[in-house]
Parts: C-alpha cells; sequence; structure tokens
C-alpha cells in the first residue's frame, strides 16, 4: 500500500495527516503553536518550535498509521504564508524570530514608501509599481517589509545576503531546508506570490522591487511549480528517504484541498484569519477594490490566478475571548451562546481589528471595537457578536468581489469554525449565497496532499483529484431581507466609529 504524508503547518497549529492512495485519511497528528506579542502590533514564532512540531506531529502520524516510512510515496507541505524567517546557510540556525504574517511593525515604513516614486524624478508611485507586478497592497502583511526589517536590525544580515551567508525563506522554504539538511533552498509559486517581491506576470523575482526594499537576490529561493522536485527528506527525521513533491500556501492550498479549478469557482477558509479566494483563470484579475491579485497554482509551467479578499482575524478572535477574558473554556461553547441568544446579539456589534483591518481597507493601524453594550448585554451577546463579526466581515470581501465583477454565486468553506452549523446558516443568510461545507472540512491540508499525490504519480492532475471533493451539507439564505439589510448596516456603522478613532 502507498500513502502520502501531508503537513500543514499554520499560525496556529502544526498538523500531520497520512492519505492512502484513493485519499482517504489513515492518521493524523496535531500540536499547538504559541505566539509571542513582544509589542503592540508585533507577532511572532520561534522557527525552533516550528520545526520540532512538524516533526513531532509527522512521526505521530507514521506512528499511528502503523506503517513503515519506506511506504510514503512524497510529501506535500502547506504553510502560513507571509511568515518570514531568516537563517544563516552554514549551520542552519535562525538569526532572530519568525515574524507572523499578522505582525505590524513595518506600518510606518509602508505609510513611507507607498508615498515614494519610482524612478525618483517620475510622477510613479512606488505603490503603483508593487500592485501592477504583484497584485498586492502596500502593507505589512507582506514579506518584503519584515525580510527589510530582518536585514536592517540583524548585525550585518545584509551583507551577509549580499555574500550568499543566509537565507531567507517563508515556512515552506525553512521546512524543505530542515528537512533536506540544505540541499535545497526553493519555494513554490504561490508563497512567492506572497512575498511581494515576486512579478507574478513573468513568474521570477521583480529586480526593480528587490532595489525598492533593498533585498539582496542571493538571499532568497528558488521558486518552483507546486508540483515539483523539492528534494528528499532525509531519512533521520522520519525512517526514510522520502521525495517532497508538492508545496502551497495555505490558502492555495485550500483553494486545491475545495477542488476549485474552474473560474468562477470560490472558497473561504476559516482558521486564525479568515480568506475568501475565487478562482480567475489564466488571467490576472486587477482590482479596483483593494482586493489582492494573486498566484492561485502553477502546475508544469501553467499559472492559474485568484481575486483574495485577506481577513486578519477569525478563530483568534475566539482565542481571545478564551484566553484574554475567559467567557468561553473552548471554541465549541461559542455555539451554545449563539444557540442560547438565537443569533441575536441585542445590537451589540464587534469589529476585530485586534491587527488592524485587512481587505478592503488595509488599515494597519485600525484597532478592535466593541459597540452597542447596555446594561442588558450579557457575555452570549458579546459572543454571538464575535461570531457574527467573521461573517460581517466576509460579507464586506463578497461585495467587494461582486464590484470587481466577480461576484460569488456559492461559497465552499472550511476550517475549524465551520464545523459550527449555527455559524454556517448565519454566514449563507447574511451573504444571501448558498454555503457548502464539504465532508471534509480540513481542505487546506487536504490540498498538500493532493499536489504530492500528482507529484508521486497517484493521479494525473487536478480533475482528476477533484473526483475526491464530496459535499457534507448545504446551507441556505433564509433571513428576510430587511433583517439582512440592518444587521449590515449596524456593522458598517461600527467599522465607521473603528476608522474614525
Amino acid at each position: 500500500m502507498t500513502y502520502i504524508l501531508a503537513l500543514d503547518q499554520g499560525t496556529s497549529s502544526s498538523r500531520a495527516l497520512i492519505y492512502d492512495a484513493a485519499g482517504a485519511i489513515v492518521a493524523s497528528a496535531q500540536q499547538s503553536i504559541e505566539s509571542t506579542y513582544p509589542k503592540d502590533g508585533w507577532v511572532e514564532q520561534d522557527p525552533e518550535t516550528i520545526w520540532a512540531s512538524v516533526l513531532r506531529v509527522g512521526r505521530q502520524a507514521i506512528a499511528q498509521a502503523n506503517i513503515e516510512a519506506a511506504q510514503i510515496a512524497a510529501i506535500g507541505i502547506t504553510n502560513q504564508r507571509e511568515t518570514s524567517v531568516l537563517w544563516e546557510r552554514r549551520s542552519s540556525q535562525c538569526l532572530y524570530n519568525a515574524i507572523v504574517w499578522q505582525d505590524r511593525r513595518s506600518a510606518a515604513y509602508c505609510e513611507a514608501l507607498a508615498a515614494l516614486h519610482y524612478p525618483a524624478e517620475s510622477e510613479s508611485l512606488v505603490s503603483e509599481l508593487i500592485k501592477e507586478t504583484t497584485g498586492l497592497i502596500v502593507d505589512p502583511y507582506f514579506s518584503s517589509t519584515k525580510l527589510n526589517w530582518l536585514l536592517d536590525k540583524v548585525d550585518a544580515a545584509r551583507e551577509r545576503s549580499q555574500a550568499g551567508e543566509l537565507c531567507f525563506g517563508t515556512i515552506d522554504s525553512f521546512l524543505v531546508w530542515r528537512l533536506t539538511k540544505g540541499a535545497r533552498h526553493v519555494t513554490d509559486a504561490t508563497n512567492a506570490s506572497r512575498t511581494q517581491l515576486f512579478d507574478i506576470a513573468q513568474q521570477c523575482w521583480s529586480l526593480p522591487l528587490l532595489q525598492i526594499f533593498n533585498i539582496p537576490e542571493p538571499v532568497l529561493p528558488e521558486v518552483l511549480n507546486c508540483v515539483d522536485d523539492f528534494g528528499l527528506a532525509d531519512p533521520e527525521w522520519f525512517g526514510a528517504a522520502i521525495p517532497i513533491c508538492g508545496i502551497a500556501g495555505d490558502q492555495q492550498a485550500a483553494l486545491i484541498g475545495q477542488a476549485c479549478f474552474a473560474p468562477g469557482m470560490s472558497k473561504s477558509t476559516y482558521g486564525t484569519g479568515c480568506f475568501v479566494m475565487t478562482h480567475t483563470g489564466e488571467q490576472i484579475s486587477r482590482s479596483s477594490q483593494q482586493l489582492l491579485a494573486t498566484v492561485a497554482y502553477r502546475i508544469n509551467g501553467h499559472t492559474s490566478y485568484a481575486l483574495e479578499g485577506s481577513i486578519f482575524v477569525a478563530g483568534v478572535a475566539i482565542q481571545w475571548l478564551r484566553d484574554q477574558l475567559g467567557l468561553i473554556a473552548n471554541a465549541a461553547e461559542t455555539a451554545d451562546a449563539f444557540a442560547r441568544t438565537g443569533g441575536d446579539s441585542a445590537g451589540v456589534f464587534v469589529v476585530p481589528a485586534f491587527t488592524g483591518l485587512g481587505a478592503p481597507y488595509w488599515q494597519p493601524q485600525a484597532r478592535g471595537l466593541i459597540t452597542g453594550l447596555t446594561l442588558d448585554s450579557n457575555k452570549d451577546h458579546i459572543i454571538t457578536a464575535f461570531l457574527q463579526s467573521v461573517a460581517f466581515q466576509t460579507r464586506t470581501l463578497l461585495d467587494a468581489m461582486a464590484a470587481d465583477n466577480a461576484p460569488v454565486s456559492t461559497l465552499r468553506v472550511d476550517g475549524g469554525m465551520v464545523v459550527n452549523d449555527a455559524f454556517c446558516q448565519f454566514l449563507s443568510d447574511l451573504l444571501n449565497v448558498p454555503v457548502q461545507r464539504p465532508a471534509d472540512v480540513e481542505t487546506t491540508v487536504r490540498g498538500a496532499g493532493v499536489l504530492a499525490a500528482i507529484g508521486a504519480g497517484l493521479f494525473a492532475d487536478l480533475h482528476e483529484a477533484a473526483e475526491l471533493w464530496q459535499l457534507g451539507q448545504d446551507f441556505n439564505p433564509a433571513m428576510a431581507a430587511s433583517q439582512r439589510q440592518a444587521l449590515v448596516a449596524g456593522y458598517d456603522k461600527a467599522v465607521t466609529q473603528t476608522l474614525t478613532l
């Protein structure tokens, strides 16, 4: 029997799943990952903890499956995308903590950068060049300004990078480097497209942007297809030399896991953050609504693109209710609170801008707001409002996509939050579109497994893999239009308050 090992290194946890040749889950393991917050707006993780957790869950999954490592045909990797790591090539030691995608430390730099002209004497703004080249907005979210900060703050890092002594990577690159014991410094096109240094039309690193961000090219990884030869995982790690055959950033992996392979197909993932992605085909869709154009996947040198809306806070807001306020003991209690209120927050609205607002606002300095509190408000109303805030943010993104001539007619959802039926129904009601929850809601890691399986020859292509997707449950809108309009107006008013604080 042949198997696939899929590794999902996310913001909140590392997971490993073993799939058989038919795509069935044989075993799984998971370990939580902690973030630290050294200053306001700063978010970091220990890369050594990340690495150790990936090894641990991979080994646990193999042991649970009761198989030999030699039976694993390939490894697939998916990862938190913009999170940035800098390490020494000779020793493989990291020179600073991983700077997480949520981190806002480069906000001032981004503000100054957006106003610059390129070339200096021209009328063209740097922000316009960045958007045209990368499909992205000038914002601390992306890897470019994180790397720039690292090269400034780590002793002699820029000079050492130019000399080829240091390596930069997103988490996929870092894991491949460690798994191959430094044999491969590579990434894939989806992760490269989130660095803000990659020309998504030409599919190469952009020399003008490297100049603008003052980044030496030798520090960057080689960019490969999503299905490619990423090297061999050393036998020390899992017990056999296993080919690494598939890589995609987490949201692109979810798009693949949801089998959204035709233009117009859309998915929304509810993990630490929330990310809505619509497949736009082989042409780059340029947004007028501050959405992101990005690489959906690149296979055999052929690139497909997507339009994406990014919400920084989704599941992490529920974690905040648990860890900081103590209103719940676990995420499952949110469903009970929602049931007790009947989905009525009693006029309480939440804008969870803990780390700024993402699309379509792109306001890194915005902060969270709870409004509409009265003496009748209770903790269930607050919990309900937090759950609903994720749906409201999704509604904002779908409105922006419709304005970009990319309307979403059906939304496939995944991630930990969507196991809550009440949340899925409210989402469908608020969006006024059908919501489809797959039988397997962990589609991110499944996407990594699909890519690895194609690389191992178990599937011929994505379309053959698409046949594995199974519907779990449909949710259809049932809310009166007047109620929907009143709720949206209430949330929009709260966002306006947030932006004017």
